[in-house]
């Protein structure tokens, strides 16, 4: 279960912090699932994210693919600090 868990989280995190670093707060902190599906449809955008691995990872995983990003913004957002991902969020 571990291995899924890693497999399904690997990439998704890549495309959560890539699209925290473009918003003008830099921050996971007030991220919405929304903005995530704005800029999954952009296959341009953070271009070396594999969607399609993705995609595949979170049905062998289980889950929904907005579940999981809601799932995975929730979890980087307990450790924002150590990511760097605080941003200037009032």
């Amino acid at each position: 279960m571990r291995r899924k868990a890693l497999y399904a989280c690997d990439e998704i995190t890549g495309l959560v912090t890539a699209v925290a670093l473009v918003r003008p707060s830099h921050s996971v902190l007030d991220l919405k699932v929304k903005s995530i599906k704005k800029k999954w449809k952009d296959k341009a955008f953070a271009a070396g994210v594999n969607r399609p691995e993705i995609e595949e990872a979170v049905v062998k995983f289980g889950v929904e693919l907005w579940e999981h990003v809601e799932n995975v913004i929730q979890a980087m957002r307990k450790i924002a600090p150590e990511l760097g991902l605080v941003g200037n969020v009032e």
